[in-house]
């Protein structure tokens, strides 16, 4: 029996299993009481390449609503967003 590989675009959130990517993942980030205003800001224009000013929208969507979604990609790229947010003891969550 031959096998043909399919080449359908995939669906929002559905798994690549030849490469393990998820598409369509989202970086969640949550509000704490220990990190100042600032550090927020450089952490996010460190994490997803925005400017300050974008990343100080952010900050206040996260203060206000206790939560924000900052960043939507593939599954590798959440990761290093995240990681990256964690360096310094913030709080992220990664939907997929």
């Amino acid at each position: 029996m031959n096998w043909k590989l399919s080449t359908e675009v995939l669906e929002e959130n559905e798994i690549d299993v030849s490469n393990g990517t998820t598409f369509g993942s989202k970086v969640i980030l949550f509000n704490d009481e220990i990190h100042s205003f600032d550090d927020v800001i450089m952490q996010l224009v460190k994490a997803i390449n925005c400017t300050s000013d974008q990343a100080e929208d952010i900050a206040w969507e996260v203060h206000s609503k206790g939560k924000a979604l900052v960043y939507t990609g593939d599954m590798p790229d959440c990761l290093r967003v995240s990681a990256i947010l964690e360096e310094i003891g913030l709080h992220t969550q990664i939907e997929y």
